[in-house]
Formats: C-alpha cells, sequence, structure tokens
C-alpha cells in the first residue's frame, strides 16, 4: 500500500526515538542487530519535525522490574505486580480505569540511574533532541513514553506534543515488541495520527506480533525510512 501522508507537515510532526540506550544495544539488555538501526534514525533525524524526542528507561537501582530484587526469581520469570497504594491515592477522582494485576517479565539489571547502561549510544546524534524519561517510579512499569498502564504517572509527552501542536507522530527504536509498541499504542489512544517507520525498529522477539496488534489499533506502518526520506512532504 502507497505511503498516506495526508494532513502530515513538517510543522504538526513529532519523531519518537524510543530507548536507543547502551544496555538495549550493547549492555546487560541487549537486542539482536540493534546497532543496525542507528544510521536508520539519524538519517530521519535529519528531516524537518517540528519536534524531536528521544526518549530514556530510567530505572533506580531496586526497580520492580529486575529478577534480582525479588528473591527465589530469575531473569525472565513472571510475577504478577499491583498498582502502589500511594500512587493509587493521588489519582484524580473521576478516573475510573481499572487497576488490576498486570503480568511482569522480570528483566536483568539494566538502564539504571546516572550508569552508563542508561545513556544515549555512541552514534546516536541525539544532541538537540528533547528527553523524555520513564520507568522512574520504583514500583511501576512503564514501556509506553506516555505514561505507566494504570495511567498513574505519566511523562508529560502528551502535553509536551500538544504545546508544540503535533498531530502526527512517527515513532522508531527499540524494543519493538515492548516500548515502541505501548508508545505507539498510547500515541493513537491519545488521538495522534501514528506511523511506526519499521526498517527503524529492532525487537525482542521474532514473531512479529506487535506489528499486527499495531496495525489493528490503527497504527500506521511504514516500511522503509526511505519513504518518508524521498517524499515530497518532508523534502520541500
Amino acid at each position: 500500500m502507497p505511503l498516506d501522508l495526508a494532513y502530515v507537515e513538517p510543522s504538526n510532526s513529532a519523531i519518537l526515538v524510543i530507548d536507543v540506550q547502551n544496555d538495549f544495544v550493547s549492555g546487560s539488555l541487549a537486542v539482536r542487530d540493534a546497532e543496525q538501526i542507528i544510521n536508520t534514525i539519524n538519517a530521519l533525524l535529519t528531516l524537518p519535525f517540528a519536534l524531536k524526542v528521544a526518549t530514556q528507561d530510567y530505572h533506580p537501582a531496586n526497580h520492580i522490574s529486575f529478577a534480582r530484587n525479588h528473591t527465589g526469581k530469575k531473569e525472565f520469570d513472571k510475577i504478577t505486580i499491583f498498582p502502589p497504594a500511594e500512587l493509587v491515592a493521588r489519582r484524580m477522582p473521576e478516573d475510573e480505569r481499572p487497576l488490576e494485576g498486570l503480568e511482569q517479565v522480570l528483566w536483568p539489571v539494566h538502564c539504571v540511574q546516572d550508569t552508563t547502561g542508561v545513556a544515549f549510544v555512541d552514534g546516536l546524534k541525539h544532541e538537540g533532541l528533547e528527553v523524555v524519561r520513564k520507568g522512574c517510579d520504583v514500583g511501576i512499569e512503564c514501556y509506553s513514553a506516555f505514561e505507566d498502564p494504570w495511567g498513574l504517572t505519566n511523562t508529560g509527552l502528551k502535553d509536551k506534543l500538544r504545546n508544540k501542536e503535533i498531530s502526527n507522530v512517527f515513532v522508531v527504536g527499540i524494543a519493538g515488541d515492548y516500548c515502541v509498541k505501548s508508545t505507539a499504542l498510547d500515541a493513537k489512544k491519545h488521538g495522534f495520527r501514528t506511523f511506526v517507520v519499521r526498517d527503524a525498529v529492532k525487537s525482542v522477539s521474532d514473531e512479529g506480533t506487535e506489528w499486527t496488534e499495531m496495525t489493528k489499533a490503527g497504527v500506521e506502518i511504514i516500511g522503509t525510512a526511505e519513504e518518508l526520506l524521498t517524499s515530497k512532504i518532508f523534502s520541500q
């Protein structure tokens, strides 16, 4: 299907570069071949997007998602986590979203605050990008660049986009089946026209179910970055 960029202009578009960090490229939770998308992302960053954002997983050392913080558990075991009571107590009374327990994969320690693993990888042209950090709360996992699954914490990204009058977001980065997918689904939920550039994404799994899930939710998949790089809209 040809790329449909109707109503897309650089002035109302943003690129979200998700978690291109040392630990996800060559560190404790490296995604296979993640280094191969860095040049593609850099090329996309040359386009005249009105807003360019880079996200960072930014965990405290005692984060709930780390296997070492759960006695008797191994890396990649799964547990059920529940929303922290102190955050539930602060939510707005009109917020009626369910607060059921959620399945949590227990990961190797990764992207710990103030370590080299949390830094953007060498070679990523991140200078000048606005940085959004997520996963900062000890008791909450946050794959999405917008908010946690319960909506108890948010990163400010939605307001950042709206303040810039952004209508369209283009999502790239790591990992396709976790943080890229969650970010794209939330972007669509919040009313942004959402694109994911497939050859600027790497996933943990080879199953590819994330692409089906995103498509069903109305996220638009762009096969190659070249389609954007050569589009008349971004080259004017």
